[in-house]
């Protein structure tokens, strides 16, 4: 294991989601589609809340199994551990899968179908940016261990 070693990753995934939500907000209030923001009636905000809820909820508990491992959640420092218990049992981005949903509720609570569509965009520079350069890395890093749970656990759900 190379300690000096991490994933080369295009953007740091955290930036992504919030570059896109804050471009999809501006581009809803000066060229608007759809309903609007603003626009959510109670079922839709409780969607979207929810949402919102269980994607940092699952955000949470991933980093939180990072934090016990004793290894960085950051993707440009060395992994020093291959987590697989947790949420890691049902996915292997579970951080990624927990942004989505999130991003998702805000979608729908701000009712703009600026931030949907640029999730379109959003999830290709995430899997060919970040989640395939990190898989590189997690093999060379961890060979054989990191090739059997790959068999095991589904990248996404």
């Amino acid at each position: 294991m190379n300690a000096t070693d991490h994933a080369e990753v295009a953007v740091m995934p955290p930036l992504l989601f919030l570059g896109a939500l804050a471009l999809g907000s501006v581009l809803s209030l000066a060229v608007p589609i759809g309903p609007g923001p603003g626009s959510a009636n109670a079922l839709a905000l409780t969607a979207g809340l929810t949402f919102v809820l269980i994607g940092f909820t699952l955000v949470a508990l991933a980093v939180r199994n990072f934090r016990f491992a004793g290894t960085s959640v950051v993707p440009g420092e060395p992994a020093t551990t291959l987590v697989v218990t947790g949420p890691y049992r049902f996915t292997r981005n579970p951080i990624y899968v927990g942004f989505v949903l999130a991003y998702f509720g805000f979608a729908i609570v701000l009712t703009s179908m600026w931030v949907l569509l640029l999730l379109i965009p959003v999830l290709v520079i995430l899997q060919r940016g970040v989640v395939a350069r990190e898989e590189d890395y997690l093999e060379r890093q961890f060979g054989e261990a990191y090739r059997k749970y790959k068999t095991r656990v589904p990248r996404w759900l």
